[in-house]
């Protein structure tokens, strides 16, 4: 296990990029050999942060786990926080590959943008992003803020998209983290977007357990949660359509610092060209469902890629 403050180097094959590549100490074929049969990794260590949530950690778990298995030595600091509290230290430098979420990551940098695909989100994210931090590949996988609401409620009030929200005549309240409250996708978008007004009521689990159980007990009626956890289906619950683009295209993305070099980006690059929507889901339920751990849920998939 990787542990915060204490970096490891792990002995195993190089991550496949592109072609089959062979063995660490075979020289032949390998991008990462330095010419004497082994590899240094660019000889620094390299930080690799999650936010405080589960699906992120095993991303960044994954992240860290395929950059070992090239030679980097890597150090993990998992669950940092909210991205108030990690940005500024990815801005010093302090941490050098973090994954991220496209469409969030850039309206905390550019409040205004009026980007919603998930091209012209990334597009417009190369260059919002301080001096220092780039975005490598984005990924297929998504993760995105989603609304959601129980099935008894869409169908008692006919609602199936957050424009249906304005017909419903009994007062809403809208469940999630604190910071949801000032988002720009939050109570103040809902209204300006929607015409829906909304209370609020903040749960801070990031739209798990507790979230849902307050969803099911009508304690709210509308929830945040994020798009790719796996208790939408097992719970019955309804993700609300969003047709003017309340919410911006949220693609998986690795954010780097200079000392992530080409050799770095070419492994990280692999592992969101193999990282899928479908995956990501599955990957949640493992830690959601049977409570594995993000270690071996990471390990699991590289193998099942083939990218160990």
């Amino acid at each position: 296990m990787i542990t915060a403050g204490k970096g490891r180097l792990v002995a195993l094959a190089a991550v496949v990029v592109g072609a089959t590549v062979a063995l660490a100490g075979c020289a032949s074929g390998d991008p990462l050999d330095n010419g004497s049969g082994e590899t240094d990794g660019g000889g620094e260590t390299l930080v690799v942060g999650s936010q405080d949530y589960y699906s992120n950690e095993i991303i960044a778990e994954i992240y860290a786990q395929a950059l070992e298995a090239n030679g980097f030595t890597v150090e993990l600091q998992p669950r940092i926080g909210q991205r108030e509290v990690y940005m500024p230290e990815l801005e010093s430098g302090a941490i050098d590959v973090f994954p991220e979420y496209t469409g969030n990551l850039l309206q905390f940098y550019v409040p205004g943008t009026s980007a919603t695909t998930a091209d012209d989100v990334y597009a417009e994210l190369e260059g919002a992003l301080p001096d220092g931090l780039r975005v490598l590949d984005q990924s297929e996988a998504t993760d995105q803020d989603s609304y959601n609401v129980t099935k008894e409620f869409s169908e008692t009030n006919g609602v199936t998209s957050l424009a249906d929200l304005a017909k419903v005549e009994t007062s809403l309240t809208l469940g999630g983290n604190s910071e949801l409250a000032t988002r720009p996708y939050g109570p103040e978008g809902l209204k300006s977007v929607y015409g829906v007004e909304v209370a609020f009521t903040p749960i801070e689990d990031s739209g798990g357990p507790l979230t849902i159980k307050a969803l099911q007990d009508g304690a709210v009626q509308l929830v945040n949660i994020y798009s790719a956890n796996p208790a939408i289906s097992t719970s019955d619950l309804v993700t609300l359509d969003d047709p003017e683009g309340l919410f911006l295209a949220s693609n998986v993305v690795p954010v780097v610092s200079e000392k992530v070099d080409d050799e770095a980006a070419e492994v990280l690059n692999t592992v969101s060209a193999a990282l899928t929507a479908a995956d990501l889901v599955a990957l949640n339920a493992l830690s959601v469902d049977e409570q594995q751990s993000a270690e071996q849920i990471a390990s699991d998939w590289l193998s099942e890629q083939g990218l160990f």
